[in-house]
């Protein structure tokens, strides 16, 4: 990966990773695109929003329409005609998320499809297949995610196999790169150990020892530990990653969450609350959140936000938004899904503009100070 860190400005960092299908500026929020589309929304709105990179899922994505028709129809990028890059995550979110339909085992898993009931086994391998035929631009391992609180056994039981699941990753891909396959892909490693220290560094010390991944996540976290604790956590966590490589903090979060994890040297974000919340009426504004469902907003002749420069915002008012939902009409999933990930987008435009002038704090005291109002 040719990966340059520009600026930093406190904890927070200002990096660009040139990709095969374009430049990636961080910080960056990638809309999860789940099935290969950004709910309610097409390419050229993620395109207009400004979007650099979209993740989707391997998991679904296997499952239906499946991989080999993905490739055969011009890999992720030929079969959505979304340009920019894109990330696919592994499956291992989906043994946690659909833990009832899955069995873990030293080498893989074995998942029941959600859609059809098939049984279908997951390794380190097989996961990479399937990347290597979506041609995602960062490819993600399979990792054990386990939900917190847990015991101090099954932490360290789902660190020892991410760790094995990562070395047969990495050995596996660096093979099926000098056959040519996959030459244009990063693969990231993914660091587990719930909020311990201990297992925390026992983790990340391990797969960052790998030298030959691209970058390093941070995953089990936003899994029922308190944002505290989370906060700590990353903090705690990034001192043992590369300096010299991305950062990426997987599922997380609320504006709040972006900002004080960019404080403590993450790069890269994803998370479903942009668009899932805006489907149920919650609506993200400069100065907090707005639940458009609410009867006052019936005569609300103002935008969502007076600060937000989003098509939604400078062609449509609170109240017929609030119409548009109160009338379960598409059209608001549409409307509140462009607001809601512009405000997203907008925001890490707005800090790397902050860590580039090295005036990240006032940044963040200004991001607090307009939510007190």
């Amino acid at each position: 990966m040719d990966f340059k860190l520009e600026a930093t400005s406190g904890g927070a960092r200002a990096c660009t990773l040139n990709l095969a299908h374009g430049e990636v500026q961080t910080p960056v929020f990638m809309p999860v695109g789940t099935q290969a589309v950004v709910k309610a929304l097409d390419y050229n709105d993620m395109l207009n929003l400004g979007a650099q990179i979209i993740l989707g899922n391997t998991y679904h994505l296997y499952l239906r329409p499946s991989s080999p028709l993905i490739k055969k129809l011009g890999g992720l990028h030929g079969f959505s005609s979304f340009p920019n890059n894109f990330l696919t995550d592994s499956g291992g979110f989906q043994a946690f998320s659909l833990s009832k339909n899955t069995k873990q085992d030293e080498n893989g898993m074995t998942f029941k499809s959600h859609i059809d009931g098939s049984l279908h086994y997951f390794t380190p391998k097989s996961v990479l297949d399937a990347q290597y035929d979506f041609n995602s631009d960062i490819i993600m391992i399979l990792d054990d995610l386990v939900a917190l609180p847990n015991t101090d056994e099954r932490i360290e039981l789902s660190i020892n196999r991410t760790t094995a699941w990562a070395k047969t990753a990495i050995e596996y891909h660096m093979e099926q790169k000098a056959k040519g396959i996959g030459t244009n892909q990063n693969i990231f490693a993914i660091i587990q150990g719930g909020t311990s220290k201990k297992f925390r560094e026992m983790s990340a010390t391990q797969l960052c020892a790998m030298s030959d991944y691209d970058g390093f996540a941070i995953g089990g976290l936003s899994v029922g530990e308190l944002n505290n604790e989370m906060y700590d956590t990353v903090e705690f966590t990034t001192q043992f990653m590369p300096k010299d490589k991305p950062r990426y903090l997987m599922g997380v979060g609320t504006p709040e969450d972006l900002i004080e994890n960019i404080d403590r040297g993450v790069d890269m974000f994803d998370c479903v609350m942009p668009t899932r919340n805006a489907r149920n009426g919650t609506l993200f504004t400069s100065f907090g959140r707005l639940n458009i469902r609410g009867a006052k907003f019936k005569e609300d002749t103002k935008p969502i936000d007076e600060e937000c420069t989003c098509y939604t915002c400078t062609n449509f008012t609170r109240a017929y938004l609030n119409h548009l939902y109160r009338a379960n009409e598409m059209t608001y999933f549409r409307l509140g899904s462009i607001h809601n990930l512009h405000y997203y987008l907008n925001l890490m435009r707005e800090a790397r503009a902050s860590i580039l002038a090295d005036k990240w704090n006032e940044f963040k005291d200004t991001f607090y100070k307009k939510r007190e109002k």
